[in-house]
């Protein structure tokens, strides 16, 4: 039996059960995220009966919902792999999710069999989100568990890369189909076929990945440490009270989901999701372009993290997390002002000299950021005129307007008045419709005289300065993402280890950071300023430098088999 009081190189043999055990955890990633790649489609395909600023807002609730459940199933699989093993727990894993990921590609739409479509959907993204959950703690378990002690930060930060990277598969095969069906090449067959049908191929192919996957797992040995505690008769009987129900424990819990995983949480769903969202939705970059910039800043920060997961086992690995929650709080304004900048320069221009203003009641506006709302909900002209904003992504500046008043928006000098609205068996009235119609031309013809593009062009984004600005972001994420897994080892005992570093990972990165894109899209569309939504992960990970400042202890020094 190996010895694990020393730091001897790990052997070759060794190596290859990580890369097997990485690889798999990238197939898995490579699932879960193809619904955010997609989500604009997702939308439509699958939301088609709401208005669509809320059909996308729901569509990322669904995003969402994969997350939600994530510490549902940490709870559930963290116990089964502190009971029965690694390995077993995690091969039980990638079956649900690879299974659901499949069935997705083949599942009918909105307009095939109505309602039970996006009932059908969220109910696989919870399955594949349980799926998640019981999935990283095992694998940062079991690779931390391999690894020398001085080396345990290297080691893991694969297992980190993981969830990079197999964004980073999902949108190489996204491209990849369009491109097969004619997308890049701006032909409009081929871009309608990919809307159509094209998006079900790359769930469909996700059939290899599992096949693959469980083979790899298959080959799989147990983890030394825990093969070591069973022989001994160490294992927990009950892996939930002993981590959540004993308040030493239940502290650290604690500690390392407010001082530490909610922090990485957000930066890491900012820089790669929210950024991603937002090139998209509130700067109009055409889907495909967006997608190939944020894979190459990927290609280029993926090496940071084991660059920091290396450079934590030399200077600790709270320094290196605590600079990056820092770093983002500080930064995250004027970095996606500049994003904005270099993909949309035409809007930029436009909103410094032009801007837009909504004079309002207050008392006539209702929340913007409803997910089940419809057109005919926002009746009020205040409503009426916020609603036509957020669904064109237009920023505007709220006014308070006398009591009574109808809304009018102003484009620079040019004014228009919002109209009220009648509804009748759950439509405008012809009347109310007509009135609306010529509102909403009037605005797009205010906003384009006032040269608010309708789309971002192509040819005026500087793609260097957007690939420099996503790989800062990237770069981030590295940070705070690539030592975690070390130190959530670290910071629990073996026996119990599974599950209680799986439970406030997957809170953090499940609620935290999993409802991350639907919170700020909200703010954004209820607010009417584009950067509003950044200010939930600038509080979060502020929040959480101050507490890990102040309350977390370095454990790069832990000796993890000292404590089982």
């Amino acid at each position: 039996m190996a010895t694990f009081e020393d730091d001897k190189p790990m052997t070759l043999e060794e190596k290859k059960l990580i890369f097997a055990s990485s690889l798999g955890t990238v197939f898995e990633w490579y699932d879960f995220y193809l619904f955010g790649a997609l989500a604009d489609i997702m939308a439509k395909q699958f939301f088609s009966g709401l208005d669509s600023n809320a059909a996308f807002i729901v569509t990322l609730l669904g995003f969402a919902a994969g997350f939600l459940v994530r510490p549902f199933g940490a709870i559930f699989f963290g116990r089964l792999g502190d009971m029965i093993g690694r390995k077993y727990t995690f091969l039980l894993t990638i079956l649900i999710m690879g299974l659901s990921t499949f069935l997705v590609g083949i599942l009918p739409t909105y307009a095939q069999v109505g309602v039970a479509a996006p009932i059908i959907l969220i109910a696989l993204r919870l399955l594949q989100g349980l799926a998640l959950g019981g999935e990283y703690g095992g694998a940062a378990t079991y690779v931390a568990e391999h690894s020398p002690q001085n080396q345990r930060g290297a080691y893991t930060s694969w297992i980190q890369t993981t969830a990079t990277l197999g964004l980073l598969l999902s949108l190489v095969v996204v491209l990849g189909t369009r491109y097969f069906l004619g997308d890049f090449s701006l032909n409009a067959q081929g871009d309608k076929d990919f809307g159509d049908w094209g998006w079900r191929l790359p769930y469909i192919l996700s059939i290899v990945l599992l096949a693959v996957s469980i083979y790899i797992r298959l080959s799989l040995n147990e983890s030394p440490a825990f093969a070591r505690m069973k022989a001994e008769g160490k294992t927990s009987k009950a892996p939930l009270s002993e981590s959540f129900g004993r308040w030493k424990n239940l502290r650290i819990v604690l500690l390392a989901l407010f001082g530490l995983s909610a922090g990485q949480a957000v930066v890491w769903y900012t820089g790669q999701f929210y950024a991603l969202f937002f090139m998209t939705q509130s700067l109009k970059m055409d889907s495909s372009q967006a997608q190939i910039y944020m894979a190459l800043a990927l290609l280029i920060g993926t090496p940071f993290f084991i660059v920091f997961g290396a450079l934590s086992d030399k200077i600790g690995r709270k320094p290196v997390i605590m600079l990056g929650c820092l770093l983002a709080a500080l930064t995250y304004f004027p970095v996606f002002q500049g994003l904005t900048k270099a993909c949309n320069p035409a809007l930029v221009k436009a909103q410094a000299m032009e801007q837009v203003t909504v004079i309002h009641d207050n008392a006539e506006c209702s929340f913007q950021g409803n997910p089940i709302a419809r057109d005919t909900d926002f009746k009020t002209s205040c409503d009426i005129a916020k609603n036509f904003l957020a669904q064109n992504a237009v920023s505007y500046t709220n006014v308070h307007g006398e009591a009574g008043k109808a809304t009018v928006v102003k484009v620079g000098e040019v004014a228009i008045t919002a109209p009220q609205a009648v509804v009748v068996n759950d439509k405008f009235d012809e009347d109310s419709a007509i009135k609306i119609e010529k509102f909403q031309q009037d605005v797009t013809t205010a906003l384009r005289q006032a040269g608010y593009p309708e789309r971002a062009d192509p040819t005026k984004v500087d793609g260097v300065k957007v690939v420099i600005i996503l790989s800062y972001l990237v770069i981030l994420v590295a940070m705070v993402y690539g030592p975690i897994a070390a130190m959530l080892v670290e910071m629990f005992p073996t026996r119990i280890r599974y599950t209680s570093m799986s439970l406030p990972y997957h809170i953090g990165n499940g609620w935290f950071g999993g409802l991350l894109p639907t919170t700020a899209f909200a703010v954004v569309a209820h607010t009417g300023n584009m950067f509003n939504g950044l200010w939930y992960p600038v509080a979060i990970a502020g929040g959480c430098f101050v507490i890990g400042m102040a309350f977390l202890r370095e454990t790069k020094d832990v000796d993890i088999y000292a404590h089982d």
